[in-house]
């Protein structure tokens, strides 16, 4: 007799819908990459945009099984990745979408960077508070302290390999900062980071208390 776990569910039902979830968001993810190299306005750029991506991925795939991650956070990488190829495509200051709000809106730049950044904290937030809910005990109220001083230390280390990048390469590093001229790039970049932060765990906070809750790790 199978047991009943979520609505009505089984224990099977629910692995089966998790594993088909996430396969077919890597499949998916794979296929996009692949795109997103094919005629990609500057391929140096889009190597050091995508960094991320060969990063974080072989190491999901490599602990899929001893460290399976929420279905909300396979989701929220897929976006991310969704976002950096995109911006990694086109780069940063010439995508479409940032056109488009720029001619809206008024904006003076290409504005599609301060969502790049903005996801840059609202989804690493929930990768480092699953970590820590994991792995870590915490005194009580530190937990949202933890996740955005994470954030904000991964966001000043993505502002440094920027600079790393731009004194090493010089102009050729010019799409990959992509500042378009704004004196105050890097402080809005870490502004937006902080706030994405924040946003994810007040809106995202519950619904990832439950997810882990599914996992049968203690809330």
């Amino acid at each position: 007799m199978e047991i009943k776990v979520f609505r009505g569910q089984s224990i099977t039902l629910l692995m089966l819908k998790f594993f088909t979830l996430n396969r077919n968001l890597l499949f998916l993810t794979i296929g996009l990459f692949v795109i997103s190299r094919f005629g990609a306005n500057d391929p140096h750029t889009w190597l050091l945009e995508v960094i991320p991506i060969l990063i974080i991925f072989p190491i999901i795939i490599y602990t899929h099984k001893s460290f399976r991650l929420t279905s909300l956070l396979y989701k929220l990488i897929f976006i991310h990745a969704v976002i950096l190829m995109i911006g990694a495509h086109y780069t940063y200051e010439l995508v479409p979408l940032g056109e488009w709000m720029k001619n809206i809106f008024g904006f003076t730049r290409n504005n599609y960077d301060r969502i790049g950044h903005f996801a840059q904290g609202f989804i690493p937030a929930i990768f480092a508070r699953e970590i820590i809910k994991r792995k870590l005990i915490l005194p009580k109220g530190w937990l949202f302290l933890f996740v955005t001083s994470i954030c904000l230390a991964f966001s000043a280390s993505f502002e440094l390999f920027e600079w790393f990048i731009s004194v090493l390469e010089g102009s050729k590093a010019d799409s990959f900062l992509g500042t378009q001229g704004d004196i105050w790039d890097t402080q809005w970049d870490m502004f937006l980071c902080l706030i994405g932060a924040i946003i994810s765990q007040l809106v995202l906070g519950a619904k990832h208390d439950r997810e882990l809750g599914r996992l049968g790790i203690s809330i």
